[in-house]
């Protein structure tokens, strides 16, 4: 058999050949059929090979695939731009500067939000704080961002030291307090960190609404964001929300940030932008944010030599007018609900499964050796591993998460399916989970 010369995820391992797909279904070379419960990595949004958009691909490419931003604007990125800032229904206006990808898209809003300050002539707020146990993306000034303890360890020595905030993780409250009369401890503890850096230095501070690789689906409490915004807007900081695994949908809302009724200065989006049709995300930025650009420079220092193309944008202009048209993000709301609750009661009945949380579409499962006590299995038992592989091998597909203490000490899965899923199809999901953890928690007391 001829090598392979592609670089994998593990290069030693073996990985299924991928054939076609055809709704929430993926199928590979020997015929086997797998339900994408993870939406591949949380970005299949709508299915796979949707007719409406496969058309809308053609047609543009009958046109006209590519310009370079600095030559030509096209109708497909003006008519993207303005459908994102509709979605928002925002007091202002939120202007789109389209990349490549989700690291992409938070890069480039670090760079406006940085920008922001230097064209009202305060170039001391350079600096971005996050939290830990959170992920922002791979390039190395999204990567700086990540609280991601084992994605930052080869690199540390490269990486800027953002993360200083501890994460809203109630089911391991780093307080010791329970909600809600911890009265948000782990939103003061922003204020901590601003006043340990001088606000004068911050530019932004970033959060994921709802963690995703970092955590298995961290959720914040009530009240978590609105104290996050007031802080924010105490301190003259502006607040970066990356909604690249929770943004068009996923989570039941449109936004992540619309269950607490906040608004971010800056927002990142990227997988579900075209739901995996194309290479596509997105940084929008507030009229507030941009004035000072606008009235200065008049220019964003960022760019991709891809960035805005016409194919790009006319398939993410056809990916949320779809989901739209459909009523997408109401399916999610309503199949979410059904979901959580299918999970939790399979959670019931197994003494691995510690907590199963989120919202939507995007539900978290941690795994722990002792469901009193909440303490992890070590990392030699690989649970996160062996729930992933075993459930492929049962023709399911789940996507691997962190949990834990510091978000290295524990294991999770996320259940993200597509959009389209049905009630049957959930309960067909559930059935195959539920014979993967049998058979991983028969091992482990074997």
């Amino acid at each position: 058999m001829k090598r392979s010369l592609l670089i994998k995820p593990m290069m030693n391992e073996y990985y299924p050949t991928v054939t076609h797909g055809d709704g929430i279904y993926l199928f590979d070379n020997t015929g086997k059929k797998y339900i994408d419960g993870c939406s591949g990595a949380v970005t299949a949004s709508i299915g796979h090979t949707n007719p409406e958009i496969i058309a809308a691909m053609h047609e543009q490419a009958n046109k006209v695939s590519f310009v370079y931003r600095s030559q030509f604007t096209s109708e497909p990125a003006e008519e993207l731009a303005n459908k994102l800032n509709s979605l928002l229904n925002a007091k202002e206006d939120y202007w789109s500067f389209f990349v490549n990808s989700g690291s992409e898209a938070v890069e480039t809003a670090m760079k406006i939000a940085i920008q922001h300050w230097q064209e009202k002539g305060n170039y001391r707020k350079n600096k971005i704080l996050s939290r830990w146990i959170s992920y922002h993306g791979i390039t190395i000034g999204a990567l700086s961002l990540s609280g991601h303890v084992k994605r930052r360890e080869r690199f540390v020595h490269i990486l800027e030291d953002y993360p200083a905030v501890t994460p809203a993780y109630c089911y391991r409250c780093p307080f010791n307090q329970k909600y809600p009369d911890c009265q948000l401890s782990c939103a003061n503890d922003l204020e901590t960190a601003i006043e340990r850096a001088g606000a004068d230095q911050i530019a932004a501070f970033i959060a994921e609404p709802i963690v995703g690789a970092a955590g298995g689906a961290i959720t914040p409490p009530d009240g978590y964001y609105q104290k996050i915004r007031e802080i924010c807007d105490r301190h003259d900081i502006l607040f970066i929300a990356d909604e690249v695994m929770t943004g068009l949908g996923r989570t039941g809302k449109m936004f992540g940030l619309d269950h607490w009724g906040v608004r971010a200065d800056i927002m990142a989006l990227g997988k579900g932008v075209s739901a995996g049709y194309t290479p596509i995300a997105a940084a929008l930025a507030s009229e507030k944010v941009m004035e000072p650009i606008l009235n200065g420079s008049n220019s964003i220092m960022s760019g991709h030599t891809l960035s805005a193309n016409p194919q790009s944008t006319a398939t993410a202009l056809a990916v949320i007018n779809f989901i739209e048209k459909s009523k997408l993000v109401e399916n999610v709301q309503e199949n979410g609900e059904y979901l959580l609750q299918k999970l939790q009661a399979l959670a019931a009945n197994f003494q691995i499964i510690g907590d199963v949380r989120g919202k939507g579409l995007m539900i978290g499962i941690e795994f722990v050796s002792d469901v009193k006590t909440k303490q992890p299995f070590s990392s030699g038992v690989q649970i996160t591993k062996k729930i992933v592989d075993q459930a492929r091998d049962k023709g399911l597909l789940v996507y691997p998460a962190s949990a834990g203490k510091e978000g290295a000490q524990g294991d999770a899965v996320i259940i993200s399916p597509p959009f389209i899923i049905t009630k049957q199809e959930i309960d067909d999901l559930v059935a195959v989970l539920k014979e993967t953890i049998e058979a991983v928690q028969n091992e482990l007391v074997g």
